[in-house]
């Protein structure tokens, strides 16, 4: 089964035959069978040609790169073999269309509070003191289905996010604070966590839009604009929660990250070596993890279910099913 490879030391990466091999600078060189590869996320300083892009984008491997404090810088995207006008053309009227962008917008936002609640409502279970942030995140989400334009929608979704931000401090072991959510850059490890793992999502959804008929640039929620692919960060709301938050939370409360972990470099705090090692590991590893999903009556894991979720939005362009986004649990 194809999966994910994550490069995160530097040295070449060239093709022979029908292998991807990383020559590290070590002299340690790593095989890549292709027909293993399902994308390639590149941390490291590594050196390609125009070769091996060809030979990529033969075998539709897209490689998403990281700067080097591990933040998305861009996405080689092989030639798109799967291509539907008709399909682009529902796209743009979906966008188009007040009404109907409105529809998946909400979607998106209340299915990303739904599982951002799922989340709180765990470490309830568990004595943990969200009740209040649960409170105000539920007064929101009841907000959802009156928002009357994208602005307004964003608001809720932000204040929801804010509320939710301000529990990690109830969830998140001694030592690893939220006080205020920085983005750019992120000035402490928690802030640090989120950021990475975010980056990361996007990358794995954009990854899956890819391999659909879907336009990455035209979104619903985040606006379209230039040098983004944001269809990528709307898919990615619905999926933070599930995988880059449970991540952080299983890094930090199970004693698998600390200080060690982290570099500060002029007031900004970033994972080093190390430490985004240890997180790209527990964030394939929950990738792969599978959930049931009812509807589909088996096993699915969190991967394929974001391509699903991508069909499922394609579902609902053509007019054959109304758009329901992933729930935990549903």
């Amino acid at each position: 089964m194809a999966k994910n490879y994550y490069i995160l030391s530097g040295g070449r990466l060239r093709r022979r035959q029908n292998t991807l091999y990383l020559e590290k600078k070590d002299g340690e060189r790593r095989a890549l069978p292709v027909n293993d590869v399902l994308g390639l996320y590149v941390y490291g300083e590594v050196d390609l040609n125009s070769k091996l892009l060809l030979f990529l984008s033969k075998n539709r491997i897209p490689a998403h790169f990281f700067n080097y404090y591990g933040f998305y810088s861009g996405t080689f995207f092989p030639r798109r073999r799967l291509v539907s006008g008709f399909l682009l053309v529902k796209q743009v009227e979906h966008y188009l269309d007040k009404e109907k962008r409105m529809g998946i917008a909400r979607e998106l936002v209340d299915t990303s509070c739904h599982n951002i609640l799922a989340n709180l409502n765990h470490y309830r279970k568990h004595g943990k003191n969200v009740d209040e942030m649960m409170t105000r995140i539920e007064t929101e989400r009841k907000a959802i289905p009156q928002t009357e334009g994208i602005s307004d929608l964003m608001g809720t979704e932000g204040r929801i996010r804010d509320n939710y931000y301000s529990s990690f401090n109830h969830i998140l072991r001694k030592g690893f604070t939220l006080e205020k959510r920085v983005r750019a850059p992120p000035d402490n490890e928690v802030n640090s966590l989120i950021s990475f793992g975010n980056s990361l999502t996007y990358a794995v959804c954009l990854s899956e839009i890819y391999h659909t008929q879907l336009d990455p640039t035209i979104s619903y929620l985040h606006e379209p604009s230039e040098r983004r692919f944001s269809l990528a960060l709307d898919l990615s709301e619905v999926f933070k929660p599930l995988v880059a938050d449970r991540v952080l939370f299983n890094l930090v409360n199970n004693r698998l990250v600390d200080a060690s972990h982290f570099s500060m470099e002029l007031n900004a705090c970033y994972l080093n070596d190390r430490g985004r090692r240890v997180f790209v590991q527990e964030f394939d590893r929950k990738l792969k993890a599978t959930v049931l999903v009812k509807k589909l009556r088996r096993h699915v894991s969190h991967q394929r279910i974001i391509r699903i979720e991508c069909f499922k939005l394609i579902k609902h362009l053509l007019g054959e099913e109304v758009y329901r986004g992933f729930r935990c649990g549903g």
